[in-house]
């Protein structure tokens, strides 16, 4: 007799204490439907939280044969407890999803259903609305959306979430992009593949609050703007031609109307400071953008682990 195909669940955690808990209760209820078909496999990382998670994830792993779990020596951050728990799973079909259950396991059946019937090697979801989100949030995140698609050759859906299904095909294609800057949003669509996506309403977590900030997910989406678009550095580029070119142009023009005309040295100095300023803050953000690039060729050439482990089960 075949063994039955296996289902893993990829679920990052961080001071989850109390979601833990309510996530597989509603995970084994959803799932139900599909232990006839698969044996379901759960992968728990914990990311260096502060309170009871991990000892929930081992009460977990002791009643549950089923339940295995990654906690890291201090927090390493969600993409790289992904790319563990990603790494770690032996499922000829993997999903990865939050444990507060704004990603709804009841969705699973038909994603899975979607990759192993239905011809596609991964099913995507993403959120259709942003009910519950802050409007400044929610605007900002449009936005982002917007400038990534305009700077990026690699379409990333409004909305997506790393709530994904995937065939082994597909979930070697991510674990073979070894790069430390990893942005999943990105990841996911540049492997390429066929992909379902499955649409539903923002929901409100289970329990507790959000670990990202409203200051984390701006630098979030500024890693990823740089991990997938070098535009801003032929943009800064184009800046600096044009002013240059500019700069020539008045200065002629300055040239030929102090020979024709003559007039004050002093006249337009308010014009000269703010031309000055400008070209200055011009400078800074251009190095800076410089800079955000070389520090990630800085990381990326170091080699250091995505995460060390501190336990595992």
């Amino acid at each position: 007799m075949n063994p039955k195909p296996i289902l893993s669940l990829v679920v990052p955690c961080f001071n989850e204490e109390e979601a833990l808990p309510v996530f597989y209760e509603t995970a084994e209820q959803e799932l139900e439907v599909l232990r006839s078909r698969y044996e379901i496999e759960y992968i728990f990382i914990d990311d260096g939280s502060k309170d009871a998670t991990l000892a929930g994830m081992r009460d977990l792993a002791e009643k549950d044969q089923s339940v295995h779990y990654i906690s890291f020596s201090r927090n390493f951050g969600k993409e790289a407890a992904l790319y563990a728990g990603l790494e770690r799973s032996s499922g000829d079909i993997t999903v990865t999803l939050d444990v507060d259950l704004q990603d709804p396991p009841s969705l699973i059946p038909e994603m899975v259903n979607a990759v192993t019937q239905e011809g596609f090697d991964c099913a995507g979801s993403r959120r259709v609305t942003r009910k519950g989100e802050p409007p400044v949030r929610s605007f900002f995140a449009r936005r982002f959306y917007r400038l990534i698609n305009r700077l990026s050759d690699v379409e990333i859906v409004d909305g997506a979430r790393d709530f994904r299904c995937m065939n082994r095909e597909y979930l070697n294609a991510v674990l073979s992009l070894k790069e430390r800057n990893r942005f999943s949003k990105g990841i996911f669509p540049w492997v390429g593949f066929k992909t379902k996506w499955f649409e539903y309403e923002n929901r409100e977590r289970s329990v507790g609050e959000t670990k990202w900030s409203f200051f984390k997910l701006l630098l979030y989406s500024l890693d990823g703007i740089a991990a997938f678009s070098t535009k801003p550095l032929a943009a800064a580029s184009v800046c600096g031609f044009f002013f240059s070119f500019s700069s020539l142009l008045l200065i002629l023009f300055i040239v030929v109307r102090k020979i024709l005309f003559g007039g004050s040295s002093v006249d337009g100095w308010a014009s000269l400071v703010c031309t000055v300023l400008f070209m200055g803050g011009l400078q800074l953000l251009t190095i800076g953008l410089l800079g955000q690039y070389v520090a990630k060729i800085y990381i990326e050439v170091k080699q250091r682990p995505l995460f060390v482990i501190k336990e595992q089960k």
